[in-house]
């Protein structure tokens, strides 16, 4: 079979080759993945580069997220699930074997059933990004008729929470740097839309919340945006965190939050409980099927252009899930 694969972390033109290598089958408990579409998160570019450490393995296929169909399951696996259309979490996680492959095997629980009328395009992008946002929006009950910020409207992860937001009956207001971001955070169904840049987004943002100020941070940058936050933020609020790349080791002003009663959530995909990840497949499947939920898309390159994919995701400039395309829908 046909895949993407690193042998040495580095620049992603030096180090990502696309060869045959050998077949997989599913080990027991596991299912067999012809994959069609696999998508590229900035924490595949970043452990490509050696930001997250060094290899666990002599060689990597890449990428945690992906759709296709079932092929061939293990033993334990209900056969019933051959012909499957599925979407994929944690390909590569703790794993050598991603989605950037013809073929995957991994366990069946990280196959979710994609709903009909779901793409393989639209399967792909849920994964880290859909999981990333319920997680954060969900982990402390119903949200409905509260006031939500999601920081960075214009991403990936943004993108989906402000639509989970809507969905649950919540006043969203969003985070951006420019006019065209702030386009696109207003299509995705952001009611307020506060350029972070202007000297008064914090009175902008007040005045939006109200005098409750806000009850949820759905947070891309904790500490970067640690001044914002404690401006703004409720008493009895949460902060949802899922990064910190400006300022990775912040300073906690403890006693303001702990006075305020406010919670600091860190939210990582990958390893979030399985009830909370089943919750969050269940409201997945749901919205797909009702189409209030449309993660968008970026770019779509072939498999033998995997390098431009990921210097797509590393310049920064895009809204919306890069993806790659491994095989045609009608082969898969």
């Amino acid at each position: 079979m046909r895949a993407a694969f690193y042998e040495t972390t580095g620049e992603a033109r030096d180090v990502l080759r696309v060869s045959e290598i050998g077949d997989v089958a599913p080990a027991p408990g596991e299912v067999l993945v012809r994959v069609a579409v696999s998508a590229v998160h900035p924490s595949d570019v970043k452990t490509r580069a050696g930001a997250r450490g060094p290899m666990a393995f002599p060689s990597v296929i890449p990428h945690s997220d992906g759709a296709g169909r079932i092929v061939a399951v293990g033993d334990g696996v209900d056969a019933a699930r051959v012909g499957a259309r599925v979407w994929l979490w944690n390909c590569a996680w703790k794993r050598a074997h991603g989605s950037a492959s013809e073929y995957v095997a991994l366990p069946s629980a990280q196959a979710v059933d994609l709903p009909d009328g779901a793409s393989f395009v639209l399967g792909a992008t849920l994964g880290i990004p859909a999981i990333t946002a319920h997680r954060c929006l969900f982990s402390d009950g119903d949200i409905g008729g509260q006031v939500v910020i999601v920081t960075g409207g214009a991403g990936t992860v943004g993108s989906v929470a402000i639509q989970m937001a809507k969905r649950a009956g919540a006043r969203v207001i969003t985070t951006i740097s420019n006019d065209e971001k702030a386009r696109h955070a207003r299509e995705m169904g952001a009611d307020v839309v506060v350029n972070y840049r202007e000297a008064d987004a914090i009175s902008q943002i007040l005045d939006a919340a109200g005098p409750d100020k806000i009850s949820r941070i759905v947070e891309v940058e904790f500490g970067g945006n640690l001044p914002v936050t404690r401006a703004v933020l409720g008493e009895g609020g949460t902060i949802a965190a899922y990064g910190s790349m400006g300022a990775p080791e912040p300073g906690l002003p403890f006693y303001d939050m702990m006075f305020a009663n406010q919670t600091l959530r860190t939210v990582l995909a990958y390893s979030i409980s399985n009830e909370a990840r089943r919750a969050a497949e269940a409201d997945i499947s749901l919205w797909l099927s009702d189409g209030s939920l449309r993660p968008p898309i970026s770019e779509e390159y072939p498999l033998t252009d995997i390098v431009a994919a990921h210097e797509a995701v590393e310049a920064g400039a895009r809204m919306g899930v890069t993806l790659v395309r491994v095989a045609p829908d009608d082969a898969v």
